[in-house]
């Protein structure tokens, strides 16, 4: 799929296409409110409520990417201090003291997916962190072999092919695993 057909915007004052893309709009409500890495604390029946507040304001808990306006993608990116997981976590390393832009998780909708949509959202996404001042954005994806395919599931996090084709750079090793596959640290500078 071509940049010029998907349209990534922040999720500020975008709640229900938030919802649609991740799920949760279905009978039951079933989906992820990608909240793990937030606040697990955060009760199940209070997620909606958490990210609706999240989206009403800015920087927002990430982007949407739409395809002929249709919500379709989901990236989480925010500041890695927003993460309580990621702040406390004993498996993804701390490069140094800035407060990196955290990119932890990719959705797409079924009916979507194998249409390369994660390339222009995580674009998207990197741009989002630029215009709300980050100097670095870091994502923790999976490391696979060329060629190698990754399953649904475990691929939220991303791959390291993904993030090296958008300019990040392998940075450090974790301890932190994805479907059985090891993870690792990527960065991309944005300012010096």
């Amino acid at each position: 799929m071509s940049d010029d057909e998907v349209v990534v915007r922040s999720a500020v004052g975008r709640f229900e296409d938030f919802a649609e893309v991740v799920g949760v709009k279905k009978p039951g409500g079933a989906g992820c409110w990608c909240v793990s890495y937030r606040d697990s604390r955060v009760a199940n029946e209070d997620r909606p409520a958490y990210m609706r507040d999240a989206c009403s304001r800015e920087p927002g808990p990430g982007v949407l990417a739409y395809v002929d306006d249709e919500p379709v993608a989901w990236c989480s990116v925010a500041p890695r201090s927003s993460y309580r997981r990621l702040m406390a976590s004993r498996t993804i390393p701390f490069v140094d003291e800035r407060d990196a832009w955290s990119v932890v998780c990719f959705v797409v909708r079924g009916g979507h997916r194998g249409r390369g949509l994660m390339a222009p959202l995580l674009r998207g996404a990197v741009e989002h962190a630029a215009a709300h001042g980050a100097g670095v954005v870091e994502g923790y994806p999976v490391q696979v072999a060329p060629g190698e395919r990754v399953d649904v599931i475990s691929g939220y996090v991303g791959t390291t092919r993904l993030f090296e084709r958008a300019g990040f750079t392998v940075v450090a090793p974790t301890t932190g695993r994805s479907g059985g596959r090891p993870r690792v640290v990527v960065r991309k500078e944005l300012m010096d």
